[in-house]
């Protein structure tokens, strides 16, 4: 069966047997007729094949292992290994047919991560850019708030939804961008789901790091870029990409530091970190 889906603007269709559907409910919100798909997945279960590996990164003592390279026919080969399971996606020079390969021992983690990385290749070059991020709506504008992991990210969202009126969440861990606007998206954390087809125009990012007290600042020109640096998926996994897709997440990323307002907040955990952020972020980004 084959069900067509449509997530910032872009269609793709995936392919497979029934079983596999079942995986994606949180796809469901973002189901749409059909139309001239950017790229189509197939998805089934088999062995990981031949490939020349590239690059190799092993996390965990070696329990999580992501690489990429090419096979014989020169399509890109990405596979992901945690503990037992295995996957991998094989992807046309063009980023237009993929094969999403998964082992009997189907892994959710690896089905997602590569159904999401499928679609981050196929959409580098059409100024779209899926962040590790997390992103609330407020007044009719999304807000963008990156930082490594264990950084407090989600902890701060959800101190604006308990202490800024009108803020909804929009996506908690990888929402997309494109075009000026945030866009939520199937893919997010396990612990905090919230798969939401919605999208709002970007009002501002804001750069978060835990500090023993609450400050903010504006930043701008090089630091903007390096904010976004290491926000995408690619460098969250730690994967090596083709250097023509990089050009094109870079494109993006540097019209982003030049039309977006972005902040710094160095804060705690606390009401008054929401509201500094809000009051400073709503008056100083008009």
């Amino acid at each position: 069966m084959t069900k067509h889906y449509k997530v910032a603007g872009h269609t793709f269709a995936v392919s497979g047997q029934a079983g596999f559907f079942e995986l994606m409910g949180n796809y469901e919100p973002f189901e749409c007729e059909g139309g001239e798909p950017l790229f189509s997945l197939t998805v089934e279960c088999g062995v990981v094949p031949e490939y020349t590996e590239e690059y190799r990164q092993e996390e965990s003592r070696g329990t999580i292992i992501y690489s990429y390279g090419h096979d014989a026919s020169g399509n890109y080969v990405f596979e992901e290994i945690r503990k037992e399971s295995k996957g991998c996606l094989i992807c046309s020079k063009d980023c237009r047919e993929g094969r999403l390969i998964m082992t009997s021992d189907i892994s959710t983690f690896i089905f997602e991560h590569l159904m999401m990385l499928m679609y981050a290749l196929a959409t580098a070059g059409s100024d779209t850019l899926v962040l590790h991020a997390v992103v609330v709506s407020c007044e009719g504008k999304g807000y963008i708030f990156l930082g490594p992991c264990r950084t407090g990210k989600s902890t701060h969202a959800r101190l604006w939804l308990l202490h800024v009126e009108g803020t909804k969440l929009v996506n908690d861990d990888f929402p997309v961008v494109r075009g000026g606007m945030v866009y939520g998206s199937p893919w997010g954390s396990f612990n905090t789901p919230c798969y939401r087809n919605v999208s709002y125009p970007i009002g501002g990012i804001v750069s978060l790091s835990q500090a023993s007290c609450n400050k903010i600042h504006r930043i701008s020109g090089i630091e903007t870029y390096l904010t976004l640096y290491c926000r995408d998926i690619f460098s969250f996994w730690g994967y090596s990409i083709p250097e023509d897709i990089a050009e094109g997440m870079h494109q993006t990323k540097d019209k982003l530091a030049q039309t977006i307002p972005m902040w710094h907040l160095e804060c705690l955990p606390d009401e008054a970190a929401a509201r500094l952020c809000h009051e400073t972020i709503m008056n100083d980004g008009m």
